[in-house]
């Protein structure tokens, strides 16, 4: 007992920590679960409609590999659509947490401070793992009672609950080891996010390897899709027979990445990961000479995992055209009515448009949110002490986050033009059309990422979390959920995206376009005044 003394005050002192963090990832989650799952429930009011969606969903290998068909219910279908982003999401948020209360405190140094006191060896992870178990329930109930609300029943709701919280469970025995491998909260996080990403990998293809049933609305998985922790929850069959004894497996990957973990603490020394970091180079490079260059490096790990990401979401999304042609009923009206046209197949690539331009906003907030990080950290005083400017520091991550976007939107319209092309014919046509398509969602885009740089400079305290909320509020009120979820009009104008225009399926008109360009310049002008005028939030 005495490795963990003192774990119980580290528990209430992280708890404390993130009293904003946690609802905030939280309530998102529930609040996206709740719009999404009413949005299916009012187009699919007509059974059959929901049986032959089911079907297609079953039969493309492409939606296999985001979500596992079990039957034609509503909250089944949200499983499909929802459930790998929500499972993902469950694990930054359990990772992030794991990092935040271990090896970021052994880094600037809090940790030090802590352990002079009377708390044993492993109190820390001890507290650090309390406090991201705390977190993982709190999603399980709030996503139980998103499903609940909007009609589903309580049964499959607690079960598809717990489903995506264990997937967070898992992650947070798996931070817990990285943080013992890796010298840096970085290098920690950039490992299980790896690890996340095979398993996403590893489950997506053992579903697009499964067999479907002779009805055609229910896929039974083939062996890969067991080896993941996400395919462990989808196994659990939410709405569609609810197995708990699937995430009994989760439960146990936990224990033993715990006692791993344990194992590796108690053979390094404080402040380094059992892999040594590696010597840099000699010289560093040219690109590093000033704040842009440092920015986009910082960012490149991130980059290059969105980049692949966008791709691969690009190729499926694309791949799907030949089928959607085909939809009808609710399937049909859904896309028509998100690409505000009636041309099916230019409808349905504004529509994978439109998801593409707020993933890459996520990419842009997730950049920018960097700015406050640093200040937090205190790593932005030896930038400022070298001759740079407050604001070219600003502009120099805004102007990293704005080429990231853009090539963000060209992997995606790029890999949904050759899919595309693929299915239908002519290629080169398809991508040269929808890159151009593309780039108009970014006005939008890039007007997020000034709000953001606003909230640095008025609010640098609450930065963080802010950031992400009108993030997503901007997505609940826009395009995809404002129509369906009935808000005013006034509303749904406070979101950028629903004033970009939607292309290809209508003409590009020039003026919400530039009206969006002159209002990212004044945000992002009114932020920078704000935050040369205001004092720098460093550490003590």
């Amino acid at each position: 007992m005495n490795a963990i003394a003192g774990v119980l005050p580290l528990t209430r002192l992280g708890l404390r920590r993130d009293r904003i963090t946690i609802p905030a990832w939280a309530l998102g989650l529930a609040a996206f679960t709740a719009a999404t799952t009413a949005l299916w429930a009012a187009d699919f009011a007509d059974p059959a409609d929901l049986v032959q969606e089911t079907r297609l969903a079953a039969a493309s290998p492409g939606i296999r590999m985001l979500g596992l068909t079990s039957a034609p219910t509503i909250g089944a279908y949200a499983m499909v659509r929802n459930f790998v982003l929500l499972a993902v999401l469950a694990a930054l948020m359990s990772v992030f947490s794991v990092v935040r209360h271990t090896r970021q405190g052994e880094e600037t140094g809090r940790a030090e401070l802590v352990g002079a006191a009377v708390v044993g060896r492993h109190a820390g992870l001890a507290a650090a793992l309390a406090v991201t178990v705390v977190a993982d329930a709190v999603l399980a109930v709030l996503l139980a009672l998103a499903f609940v609300v909007v009609g589903q029943p309580v049964a499959g709701s607690f079960t598809a609950g717990a489903a995506v919280a264990t997937v967070g469970l898992a992650f947070a025995g798996v931070a817990a080891v990285t943080t013992q491998l890796s010298t840096t909260a970085r290098g920690a996080s950039g490992e299980a996010a790896a690890v996340l990403g095979v398993a996403f990998l590893v489950c997506g293809v053992g579903n697009m390897a499964g067999r479907v049933d002779s009805s055609g609305l229910h896929v039974r998985s083939a062996w890969p899709a067991w080896l993941s922790p996400i395919g462990w929850g989808q196994q659990a069959r939410p709405f569609a027979g609810d197995r708990w004894w699937p995430l009994g497996l989760t439960l146990v990957l936990f224990a033993a990445a715990v006692v791993l973990a344990v194992w590796l603490a108690g053979r390094r020394d404080f402040g380094h990961g059992v892999v040594a970091q590696p010597a840099g180079p000699a010289r560093a490079s040219r690109l590093l000479d000033g704040p842009l260059g440092l920015a986009w490096r910082l960012q490149t790990g991130a980059l290059l995992g969105w980049a692949s990401g966008m791709l691969g979401f690009g190729l499926i999304m694309g791949g799907l055209a030949e089928q959607v042609t085909n939809a009808t009923g609710a399937a049909r009206d859904f896309y028509t009515r998100m690409g505000g046209s009636d041309v099916i197949l230019d409808a349905y690539r504004t529509s994978i448009l439109q998801m593409a331009g707020m993933a890459a906003a996520i990419y842009v907030v997730q950049v920018l949110v960097r700015l406050h990080a640093e200040e937090a950290d205190g790593t932005v005083e030896p930038v400022l002490a070298a001759g740079t400017s407050r604001s070219r520091w600003a502009l120099s991550y805004a102007l990293a986050a704005a080429i990231g976007a853009i090539i963000l939107l060209l992997l995606f319209a790029t890999g949904a033009g050759l899919a595309a092309g693929a299915a239908l014919g002519a290629p080169v046509g398809q991508v040269r059309t929808l890159i151009l398509a593309a780039l108009v969602q970014l006005p939008a885009v890039l007007t997020i990422g000034a709000l953001v740089v606003v909230v640095v400079g008025l609010l640098p305290r609450f930065a963080g979390v802010l950031s992400w909320v009108v993030l997503v509020a901007a997505i609940l009120i826009g395009p995809l959920f404002g129509a369906t979820l009935r808000l005013p009009q006034r509303v749904q104008d406070l979101s950028p995206f629903t004033h970009l225009p939607k292309a290809p399926a209508m003409p590009v008109t020039v003026a919400p376009v530039v009206a969006l360009t002159v209002a990212l310049a004044a945000l992002t002008l009114g932020g920078l005044f704000a935050l040369r005028r205001r004092d720098l939030s460093l550490p003590a």
